[in-house]
């Protein structure tokens, strides 16, 4: 399962508030692009959102600096049917951009959901564990709990937020081909489409609401 691939490092550009439009306009232009968040915690209405992530095919990563839901091309970007957007853990990201930035946002797909289904050998679905089994690198996670509302991010950070959506598009081509050949991706599609009526219930403070 595992292959070795070597990353496309084009260098991120950092931005207050929006993305340009020139780059909106590149993204609108692809088939999916991977998508990521950092918060000051993991408590959405508590722990603001600091930091969009954005990666296509071409390794072009944008950050967008939160500041505001007054962001019309982040907002378009996100509610277009597309491109696909890519997330791991999109239970946690989606509710994040629905509640700062007031989107919708669709369609969806989730590496963690397809790890879940796919790999039933471990209970080891972290993004880590994908990208060392799958593609055969080991990330970094050092900066992952840091201040990311800091106005002057490390290149540590930086570097740290552009991987994890670097890695996303190459690790869920794979999982495609895993999924078909278990004959899990009608369910995993469901499963994806779902996700927006669980964030909902997640932000509207319903936990397990499926428990008996």
């Amino acid at each position: 399962m595992k292959t070795q691939v070597s990353l496309k490092h084009k260098k991120p550009e950092l931005f207050e508030g929006d993305l340009p439009d020139n780059l909106l306009k590149h993204y609108l232009t692809k088939s999916v692009i991977a998508i990521d968040t950092e918060t000051r915690g993991l408590v959405i209405h508590r722990d603001r959102l600091c930091l969009i992530q954005i990666c296509d095919d071409e390794g072009v990563v944008s950050f967008v600096r939160y500041t505001s839901p007054d962001a019309p091309n982040l907002r378009k970007l996100l509610t277009q049917r597309s491109p696909e957007k890519l997330f791991h853990f999109a239970r946690f990201d989606v509710a994040v951009l629905k509640h700062y930035l007031q989107v919708d946002v669709a369609p969806l797909w989730c590496t963690k959901i397809a790890s879940k289904l796919i790999r039933t050998y471990t209970d080891r679905h972290s993004l880590k564990d994908l990208s060392r089994e799958i593609l055969g690198l080991e990330m970094d996670k050092s900066d992952q709990s840091s201040d990311w509302a800091r106005g002057d991010l490390s290149e540590s950070q930086l570097e740290y937020a552009a991987n994890d959506v670097r890695v996303l598009i190459p690790i869920q081509e794979r999982m495609k081909a895993l999924l078909e050949r278990e004959n899990l991706s009608d369910l995993a599609s469901r499963l994806f489409d779902f996700l927006p009526t669980v964030c909902e219930l997640d932000l509207r403070g319903w936990k397990d609401i499926f428990e008996h």
